[in-house]
């Protein structure tokens, strides 16, 4: 399932970046968007089909609220900033370290970490660089604050796949996905004022785009990374997800021509060989239900 996911991240990182070079939609604007729409679609189809997954108790809205807040809102925006200030390939190098911060975390913990896990993680670090290594210098001339903001993207990416579990351990995934992205969403508005990007005059096929968008790098791939969180630990579903930076180079070098250079043909397969060992790892046993 979290293979899924980064499949449909991958491959629609191409059009997210051909609508915000080509049809001049801002960044935050189309985060916006994407909430916006996804929970208008899933929001319908629960209450029809699953009516009882919109029931949650009165004592987790404060979890459920920092999940989106400090998980899925933080995400978007740490995220995107660190694109703007250093670059896709450095932002992306650093929002997937979260790896290594679960992984210390469990340790921490107390929880036993194998050599396997070890290597896995690895194995993805370092091919992750060497994918997205095409580092622009003149990024590594940012301001603290910037570095700062940069490198909480991979805290927030870490906090939030830990966090996510503990939701999901009580309940079902699309339930985590509709109140986190309705949160998230009401709080990037001030952020990302929306309506402005109804008053910019897109027309009919930038609207299009968007929508699909929406539903392929927002609804379905996060609601296959849930599924597969269900059943996986933290650390095994952070290292899977470094399949996304592979795919979304892959995909690049496919639709829009941009042929792989040697060390990136070894970083993907690292990344791989990370991908199938973090996978080979026996899944978590899930617990009885209790308190998030």
């Amino acid at each position: 399932m979290v293979l899924a996911a980064t499949f449909f991240w991958g491959t629609t990182a191409t059009l997210a970046r051909f609508m915000f070079r080509d049809r001049h939609v801002p960044p935050l604007g189309m985060v916006e968007l994407r909430l916006a729409i996804s929970v208008a679609l899933l929001a319908p189809w629960l209450l029809w089909r699953r009516p009882g997954t919109l029931r949650i108790q009165r004592q987790d809205w404060g979890y459920f609220l920092l999940l989106g807040v400090c998980g899925v809102a933080a995400i978007q925006c740490s995220y995107y900033y660190s694109v703007s200030v250093l670059g896709v390939g450095l932002a992306i190098l650093i929002q997937y370290l979260a790896p290594t911060l679960i992984v210390i975390y469990d340790a921490l913990r107390g929880v036993r970490v194998g050599p396997l896990m070890v290597v896995a993680l690895l194995a993805a670090l370092g091919g992750t660089a060497l994918l997205v290594g095409n580092v622009n210098t003149a990024s590594l001339h940012v301001r603290p604050f910037q570095w700062a903001i940069s490198f909480a993207s991979a805290f927030v990416f870490a906090f939030y796949i830990v966090f996510s579990k503990r939701a999901l351990r009580r309940y079902p995934p699309m339930t985590v996905l509709l109140y986190t992205f309705a949160i998230a969403g009401a709080a990037l508005i001030p952020v990302a004022q929306p309506w402005k990007l109804v008053a910019a005059g897109f027309d009919r096929g930038t609207w299009l785009l968007i929508g699909l968008l929406a539903v392929f790098s927002a609804l379905v791939p996060f609601s296959f990374f849930y599924a597969g969180l269900k059943h996986l630990r933290p650390a095994q579903a952070g290292i899977l997800a470094t399949l996304e930076p592979l795919v979304a180079v892959a995909s690049s070098a496919l639709v829009l021509g941009e042929g792989l250079v040697p060390l990136q043909w070894l970083g993907a397969g690292l990344v791989l060989t990370a991908a199938t060992l973090a996978s080979s790892q026996s899944e978590e046993p899930m617990p009885a239900p209790g308190p998030p």
